[in-house]
């Protein structure tokens, strides 16, 4: 069947009115612990960040004591973070440059420039900082959510970033966001279907066809 024609902005208000400004997963309270925190999470939880960061921030609390540190003296903080030799280096050589926490910039342009931070990375980090946003947060969730909605038929999270600028006024960018909360907790690699509230406008779950087939498991109703 066919996908009837979805009205996005309007579409995705409840999911805005569920999920925007909730808190994120990751327990940072300043821009500094933002970009650790972001950096370290990369192919990790978030629950493990949170349990490693009190520890780290106890032995690094700012961007000046980081950039004094050896990236050697950071591997047994973060043994157990996946890849943590090189994000360790990627942390001392962020400090050096940076220096002192006020000259954390916050520009999506800057942000991206540091090792081991890209355009979902720098989002969340201004997202953290409570900036205005200058783009979308799409994360695993995000696309998981969008392509499985019909909003975009790619995986590739540039490209669901600029379909979505596109289709949203600026107040509603935190709709990235929200499309991951409910990735999380509802619309997971096995979704609970039935007690989704997009599933009114979700090709998924009604098994329209929308450009570049959006596929479908048999979903109890």
């Amino acid at each position: 069947m066919k996908r009837p024609p979805i009205d996005w902005p309007a579409a995705l208000k409840p999911l805005l009115k569920k999920y925007k400004n909730k808190k994120h997963p990751l327990d940072a309270a300043n821009p500094y612990q933002w970009i650790v925190m972001v950096v370290l999470s990369a192919q990790a939880t978030d629950s493990l960040i949170n349990q490693l960061a009190p520890d780290f921030f106890k032995a690094y609390p700012d961007m000046k004591a980081l950039a004094k540190a050896d990236p050697k003296s950071l591997f047994p903080l973060l043994s157990k973070v996946r890849n943590f030799a090189h994000k360790a280096q990627w942390l001392v050589s962020m400090a050096k440059e940076i220096k002192t926490d006020s000259n954390i910039p916050l520009e999506i342009e800057s942000l991206v420039e540091l090792p081991g931070i890209g355009r979902k990375s720098a989002n969340v980090i201004r997202r953290g900082a409570k900036a205005t946003p200058q783009g979308i947060i799409v994360d695993l969730h995000t696309i998981r959510v969008a392509t499985r909605l019909g909003v975009e038929n790619t995986t590739n999270a540039e490209k669901i970033e600029k379909q979505l600028m596109e289709l949203l006024p600026e107040k509603e960018w935190d709709a990235g966001m929200a499309m991951s909360f409910l990735g999380r907790e509802i619309c997971q690699p096995e979704p609970k279907c039935p007690v989704c509230l997009m599933k009114p406008v979700c090709a998924y779950y009604n098994g329209w066809k929308v450009a570049g087939e959006v596929k479908k498991k048999k979903v109890k109703k």
